[in-house]
C-alpha cells in the first residue's frame, strides 16, 4: 500500500490543486500572517508546539521498524493502510503548494526535499516558510537521494500521527503545524539515507576554532557537540568560548544534524538554524543573541509584546519558542562552508558529548575510546519541552543523544567505537556536564518529584572557559576516583570547587549516588546485543 502511495504522491505535481511556490512567493503568503517585531524580524504561531514522538511510528523491514510499540502506536499501525487511502483522496481535491529544498552542499550527498502541504487553512503556509529558510535551493542536478513528505495540519486532532517510511524516502505528518515535525521529518529520512552510504548520523553541532596553544603557536580542531534538544548542543556549538587573543577564533557550521564519515569529516545539513530561544541572555549568548536582532530572524511560538519586543525569558506559551536564522547572521564566526573537514587536514578532534546530570557526576570527563563509545550509547541527559514537555525535568537515556535514530543502535556504538579507537592519536573525547551537582530529589507518595536540595548548576562562562582550557591545552589532568576518567586538577576561568559533590553530600550519600549511577548505566549497557564488550564496561 505504501508503494502505491508514493507512486500516487509522485503525481501530484501534475494536479490542478498543487502549487508550485518559490521563496519569495512563499515569503509573499506568508508574511501577512506573521506579527512584525521592533526588530523588524516576524513572529508566528502554531497550535502544536513540540514533536509527538508518542504519535510517531516506523514502518519498513524490522530493520527500521517501530520495536515495542505503545497501544497508541498499534492502533496507528493497524490503520495503515486505511489511513493512506484517507490521506490519498483528501490530497486529491485540498488546496497544495509543492515546496522543494535541499540539505547538505557538497559533491556527494545532497537529499532533495519536496514537501506537499495542505492551506485549508491558508496561515499554515508559514510551516512551509520557516522550513524552507533552513535549506538551501533546490537543484536537479544534485545527486539526491529524492525524499517526499506530506503535511496536513488540519487532519483531525484525535488522528494525530506521524508515519515514517524511511526506506521510500516519505513521511506523512497529519494534524501537526509545527514546523519542527516537517523540518525532522525530512532530516530523520536523510540520515538514514546517510547510514544506507556509509556515514554515522549524528544530532549534534559542528565547528571548527583556533586556539593558541601554551607551548606556543596556534592549532585548529574540529569540534562536535552531542546533545539532546534545549540542553546546551546549540548554545555551545554557537558560542565563542572566549577564544579571542590573537590569532584565534571560530568558524559555526552546524548546530544541529551532521552526518560523520570514517575519515573524520562531517558533511552540514542546513543553511539556517532552527534554534530553541528560551532563556537566551546577551551576555552568556552573545552570538546568538546578536543573531537574532537582524531582520531576516524569523520566530515562532515566543512571547511577543503589545509593541512587537520579544521576552525570551517568558514562557507564558511554552517553554519551546524557536526562532529561524540564515548561518551569515552569526558573521565574523561563520565562513562560507558547511562541512567539517577530514581530521587529517585539522590538527585534532574534539568530540564533546553534552549531559544534564544533577548530582555527583562531573563537570567535565575526560574520555578514553571506549568511555566515549559507552557516553555515545548512553545518551544521557534530561528531557525538554522540545522533546516531551509532559515529561521535561527527567533524566533520559538516548543513544547517540539522537532520538530520530533508525536502525541497530549497537551498530551506531560500534562504528563510533572503531573510529574513535581507530583515530585516537586525532579525537580527544570529553562528557560536559552542563547540569551541576548537588541536587536531592524524592518523590511524593503519587510519584511525583518533590526537589529537598537545588542543583549547583554550572552557568555558561564556567562551561565555555572549560572548553576554552581544552582547545588551548591548558588544563593538566587527573584520575577521577569513581568513574575512571579523567578530571581537571584547575581550569583557568572556573571554579571548580564549587562543585565537589563533598560540598552537598555525606560521603554515604554520595557513595550511594555514584553507585546507583553506576548500576543504572550497567544494566542500560548490556541492553544491546552485539555491543563491543569493552564498552559495556568502560564506565563501571
Amino acid at each position: 500500500m505504501e508503494q502505491r502511495f508514493l507512486d500516487f504522491v509522485k503525481t501530484l505535481p501534475d494536479r490542478e490543486n498543487v502549487r508550485t511556490l518559490s521563496l519569495a512567493e512563499l515569503d509573499q503568503e506568508a508574511r501577512p500572517y506573521g506579527r512584525p517585531t521592533t526588530t523588524q524580524s516576524l513572529s508566528f504561531n502554531s497550535n502544536v508546539r513540540n514533536r509527538n514522538a508518542r504519535d510517531t511510528v516506523v514502518f519498513g523491514s524490522d530493520r527500521v521498524a517501530t520495536k515495542k510499540p505503545t497501544d497508541r502506536q498499534k492502533t496507528i499501525q493497524e490503520k495503515k493502510d486505511q489511513t493512506l487511502r484517507a490521506v490519498e483522496a483528501y490530497l486529491q481535491r485540498a488546496p497544495l503548494v509543492r515546496v522543494q529544498r535541499t540539505i547538505c552542499d557538497n559533491n556527494s550527498f545532497n537529499p532533495k526535499c519536496t514537501l506537499f502541504l495542505s492551506l485549508q487553512r491558508s496561515d499554515n503556509i508559514r510551516q512551509a516558510y520557516l522550513w524552507s529558510h533552513t535549506l538551501r535551493d533546490y537543484s536537479s542536478q544534485d545527486p539526491g537521494p529524492e525524499l517526499y513528505q506530506i503535511c496536513i495540519p488540519e487532519w483531525p486532532e484525535e488522528e494525530r500521527q506521524v508515519l515514517v517510511f524511511p526506506e521510500l524516502n516519505l513521511n506523512v505528518v497529519l494534524g501537526i503545524d509545527y514546523v519542527g515535525e516537517v523540518k525532522m521529518g525530512f532530516l530523520r529520512m536523510a540520515m538514514w539515507d546517510a547510514k544506507e552510504a556509509g556515514m554515522l548520523s549524528l544530532h549534534a553541532g559542528s565547528k571548527t576554532i583556533t586556539a593558541r596553544q601554551a607551548s606556543g603557536g596556534a592549532k585548529r580542531y574540529g569540534m562536535i557537540f552531542f546533545g539532546l534538544s534545549g540542553t546546551g548542543k546549540t548554545t555551545h556549538s554557537c558560542h565563542h568560548h572566549g577564544l579571542n587573543g590573537r590569532g584565534e577564533g571560530m568558524d559555526i557550521l552546524q548546530d544541529d544534524i551532521v552526518f560523520l564519515g570514517k575519515d573524520g569529516s562531517a558533511l552540514g545539513t542546513e543553511r539556517g538554524f532552527y534554534l530553541k530561544t528560551e532563556g537566551l541572555h546577551p551576555e552568556t549568548q552573545a552570538v546568538v543573541w546578536k543573531a537574532l536582532e537582524g531582520p531576516e530572524a524569523l520566530f515562532e511560538n515566543v512571547m511577543l509584546t503589545n509593541e512587537g519586543k520579544i521576552d525570551y525569558a517568558d514562557l507564558s506559551l511554552g517553554g519551546n519558542g524557536r526562532a529561524v536564522i540564515p548561518r551569515a547572521n552569526m558573521a565574523p564566526y561563520v565562513g562560507p562552508g558547511i562541512d567539517l573537514p577530514p581530521a587529517s587536514e585539522l590538527d585534532g578532534l574534539i568530540v564533546a558529548f553534552i549531559t544534564r546530570r544533577m548530582t555527583v557526576l562531573p563537570i567535565v570527563s575526560k574520555l578514553n575510546p571506549e568511555q566515549a563509545a559507552a557516553a555515545f550509547m548512553l545518551g544521557e541527559s534530561v528531557e525538554t519541552s522540545a522533546g516531551d514537555p509532559r515529561r521535561a525535568g527527567e533524566s533520559v537515556r538516548v543513544v547517540g543523544t539522537n532520538p530520530f535514530l533508525l536502525g541497530s543502535e549497537s551498530e551506531e556504538g560500534n562504528w563510533f567505537y572503531d573510529f574513535v579507537k581507530r583515530n585516537s592519536d586525532r579525537v580527544q573525547c570529553y562528557l560536559l556536564n552542563t547540569g551541576g551537582v548537588g541536587e536531592i530529589m524524592e518523590r511524593d507518595p503519587q510519584g511525583r518529584p518533590v526537589i529537598k536540595q537545588k542543583v549547583n548548576r554550572v552557568a555558561i562562562p564556567e562551561m565555555a572557559a572549560i572548553i576554552r582550557g581544552i582547545a588551548r591545552n591548558t588544563i593538566e589532568w587527573q584520575k577521577e576516583p569513581h568513574f575512571g576518567t579523567m578530571v581537571p586538577k584547575q581550569v583557568e576561568g572556573a571554579d571548580l570547587g564549587k562543585y565537589d559533590p563533598a560540598r552537598f553530600y555525606t560521603k554515604e550519600q554520595a557513595a550511594d549516588y555514584v553507585q546507583r549511577l553506576k548500576d543504572e548505566r550497567k544494566k542500560y549497557l548490556a541492553g544491546f546485543p552485539g555491543l563491543n564488550p569493552a564498552v559495556v564496561k568502560a564506565l563501571g
